[in-house]
């Protein structure tokens, strides 16, 4: 899919970190903007600084159907169309092995982000099906491409986000041919991720702690910023790519587990 001027893009998550740099990418390209989130007070923040482009703020609990439904309306509502739906929305788990991960960790990466993409699907399929043309961009992460240790939750939803967009992607084109999906999984990107995740009561913060990616970035390669990760992004939906995964090792790190699957299942 062309990105173009005039164009109407819907991005949850969109107040802060891989959203509010989609958001950024998108109007530096003149598309029109319907950014949601659940925190309120950063949405108002966001929208206040996207200039020069028309946007409207929709606050939306993605885990709830009824209200990803209802920003469907709201964008219909707005600009009558919409061409790109970034189902971004995301929350971190505590680290802990998966025998000491609680039920209501499980439940909150499920509804956030297995369900929270489903219902976005679920609420804009429709839309862009009758149009014929039009895009899905889902974020999932590096860890949906490989395990990540002590955080089975994190990167077991994140791996269900990337076979469910592969198969979205091909139940899209057998609808229209103009439709696709492309999963987003990055490496380390400097965002608020965990600062917003423990607003929301996903994780316990030490006191007086102001986690960065970047505290990472030393001891596991280079860090990408929130506008470098939506660039990569927007590249790939034009080239008709259903996979992107920027960052340093992630390429290294999707390789290995790959062969090593390929050497366990070819064993005569």
């Amino acid at each position: 899919m062309l990105i173009r001027e005039g164009q109407v893009a819907v991005i949850t998550g969109g107040a802060s970190g891989i959203g509010y740099g989609l958001a950024e990418a998108l109007a530096a390209r003149g598309v029109r903007l319907v950014i949601s989130d659940i925190r309120e007070d950063g949405l108002i923040a966001a929208a206040a600084a996207l200039r020069d482009v028309e946007v409207t703020a929709v606050v939306a609990e993605v885990s709830d159907e009824t209200s990803v439904r209802a920003l469907a309306e709201r964008t219909m509502d707005a600009y009558g169309r919409v061409d790109l739906v970034c189902n971004n929305a995301g929350v971190v788990c505590p680290a802990a092995p998966l025998w000491e991960q609680d039920a209501g960790t499980w439940q909150r990466m499920i509804g956030v982000k297995i369900l929270g993409v489903v219902h976005g699907v679920k609420a804009f399929a429709p839309l862009l099906i009758d149009q014929g043309t039009g895009h899905f961009l889902n974020t999932a992460s590096s860890g949906g491409l490989a395990p990540l240790p002590g955080r089975t939750p994190y990167t077991g939803t994140m791996h269900a986000v990337v076979g469910l967009t592969e198969t979205l992607d091909l139940e899209l084109k057998e609808a229209a041919p103009g439709l696709g999906a492309t999963v987003l999984c990055p490496g380390l990107v400097d965002t608020p991720l965990g600062q917003n995740s423990a607003a929301l009561g996903a994780i316990e913060l030490p006191a007086g702690a102001t986690p960065s990616m970047r505290s990472l970035a030393a001891t596991r390669g280079g860090i990408l910023s929130p506008r470098e990760v939506a660039e990569s992004a927007l590249a790939a939906i034009e080239a008709g790519r259903v996979h992107v995964a920027p960052g340093d090792g992630v390429v290294a790190r999707a390789r290995a587990r790959v062969d090593s699957l390929l050497a366990d299942i070819t064993v005569a």
